[in-house]
């Protein structure tokens, strides 16, 4: 049984949704049950876990893949570029979208949306951060994909601008590596008394 179960992704992720469920149930009724609390909880959860995905693959990208991509036989890399990397990058654009408006939804209902895109006095820490984020989230959307397309090959242009786009891509990719650090401080300090 589960072996079934872990070897189709789709069920794992079925299952593990399930299992959350039953967690989300069990603590929203241990307690008086507050939908705004219940609300906030669910946005901040989605955030981390878009941000969890949307990190985990530009870490992939800059950390495994493109290193390694020269190792790769010539005959060998179509199944990086016309397989692996698209579906990636698929998965890559769309956890910075839910990580970008989870996290823009859970600040309005957190009542500091304007604060913190203004960077005003005790929100500029999480406004650093989610200035930064929507940098990011803009660069993915809006230069990365772009240089991707042409570089995979989706999208047809001639061998010097695909090379071109390779490079820019990556180039792209590893400044969203540099601010994802300091993105994470920021993020994170709003939340600590020292600030």
């Amino acid at each position: 049984m589960f072996e079934k179960l872990f070897l189709d992704l789709r069920l794992t992720v079925i299952f593990g949704i399930f299992l959350a469920f039953i967690l989300v149930v069990f603590f929203f009724y241990s307690g008086e049950p507050d939908l705004w609390l219940f609300l906030q909880w669910l946005f901040r959860w989605v955030h981390v876990l878009s941000g969890i995905m949307w990190l985990g693959l530009l870490y992939y990208f800059n950390f495994v893949q493109i290193p390694n991509l020269p190792l790769i036989p010539n005959d060998q890399k179509p199944a990086i570029t016309k397989f692996i990397a698209p579906a990636a990058l698929w998965w890559f654009r769309w956890s910075a979208s839910s990580t970008i408006f989870s996290g823009l939804i859970l600040a309005h209902l957190n009542g500091y949306l304007i604060e913190a895109f203004l960077l005003r006095e005790n929100f500029w820490g999480i406004g650093l951060g989610m200035w930064m984020g929507t940098l990011m989230w803009f660069n993915v959307w809006f230069v990365i994909w772009p240089y991707q397309q042409k570089a995979l090959g989706i999208k047809e242009t001639n061998p010097e601008d695909k090379i071109n786009a390779s490079k820019n891509a990556l180039l792209v990719s590893r400044f969203n590596t540099v601010l994802s650090f300091p993105m994470l401080v920021a993020m994170t300090v709003q939340q600590n008394p020292f600030i």
